[in-house]
């Protein structure tokens, strides 16, 4: 007999009462049969989830019930026999030791924002140049200054070349100075245009 003529005659005999018993045997999973499934890759896509959300379930009902206790025995381990009022005054203290250096910090960046100005430098970024003592602050500033300089200097150098302009020497016997081209300027302009007429 084949498979096939089993399943057929399964199909038709189901309505006996053995058969039926039968089928319903073979149809009820087994514990090693779960377990084989279990083990199979299918298996454990369908177990992880579950898995996962026991285990979560789990962790936040442990944290609920024993996380405070933790952390107020490891502040205790921390400060051993501070008194609330002990610890308090640590915390105000703390706190008054960060408005102090907030407020020269304040002091700090008001004078390098009036060096700045004074020197023409950029203020929108300054606070990257202003630290926790005066003497870093000024020399953050004077590195600031060279730098802008230069580079201000090699722009207006760069707009000057590109124009077809000569950089003026600032020599005043130089015959290239700003003063001398204007001078030939102002020479050529005072002269007759048609002097050649009037001669």
């Amino acid at each position: 007999m084949t498979l096939e003529e089993i399943r057929t005659w399964l199909e038709a005999n189901r309505g006996n009462s053995d058969v039926a018993a039968y089928l319903g045997e073979l149809s009820t999973p087994t514990a090693e049969g779960v377990e084989g499934f279990l083990d199979t890759e299918a298996g454990r896509k369908v177990l992880q989830p579950r898995l996962d959300s026991n285990f979560t379930k789990g962790l936040n009902t442990w944290k609920e019930k024993n996380l405070d206790k933790l952390i107020e025995d490891e502040v205790k381990k921390r400060n051993p026999d501070k008194t609330p009022e002990q610890i308090e005054l640590e915390n105000l203290r703390k706190e008054l030791e960060d408005q102090k250096n907030e407020a020269k910090r304040e002091k700090l960046m008001t004078s390098a924002m009036k060096e700045a100005s004074t020197k023409g430098l950029p203020t929108a970024f300054l606070d990257l140049f202003v630290t926790s003592d005066e003497e870093t602050t000024l020399a953050n500033l004077k590195r600031l200054e060279e730098t802008y300089s230069a580079d201000l200097q090699k722009a207006v150098d760069e707009r000057f070349q590109k124009g077809g302009r000569k950089i003026p020497s600032g020599d005043p016997n130089d015959d290239n100075s700003v003063g001398s081209s204007f001078a030939k300027s102002a020479n050529e302009q005072s002269k007759p245009a048609s002097a050649g007429l009037w001669d």
